[in-house]
């Protein structure tokens, strides 16, 4: 059931603003965003608050091989430090926060800059990218 709530917030939070930082209705960066929909489902408790890295390194055991429904997929610097944080809705497809980054700090900037809550199609690099399975 967890699951669900997962990704049913997930998909009412499309169209939202990407802010830098966001971690609320009024607008979202990737993490912000993310966590929000794990409290949604009680994976996170309210207090609890990271970065898509910090996020990364709390379920580093929940390592998977292969993106599946409800998954995150987290993209990797050179040093293997998550610096992006997306769901995965299947195989094929991603919700996530993006388009924006530092300067984008209010909707008319994130609007500016095509940077909202989007479903695009989901695309691995081979190193650059990590995937973790929550429920």
């Amino acid at each position: 059931m967890a699951k669900k709530w997962f990704l049913t917030t997930a998909l009412a939070y499309l169209g939202t603003p990407y802010i830098w930082g966001g971690d609320d209705p009024s607008g979202f960066d990737c993490s912000g965003f993310v966590i929000e929909c794990l409290k949604s489902a009680g994976i996170l408790e309210e207090a609890e608050d990271y970065s898509a890295d910090g996020l990364m390194r709390r379920y580093e055991a929940y390592v998977i091989n292969k993106p599946c429904e409800g998954a995150l997929l987290f993209s990797l610097d050179r040093a293997g430090r998550a610096y992006h944080v997306v769901i995965c809705l299947d195989e094929n497809y991603q919700i996530g926060a993006s388009g924006g980054g530092r300067s984008t700090t209010n909707p008319i900037d994130a609007w500016q800059a095509n940077a909202y809550v989007k479903i695009r199609p989901l695309v691995l690099k081979k190193d650059s990218h990590r995937l973790l399975f929550l429920f």
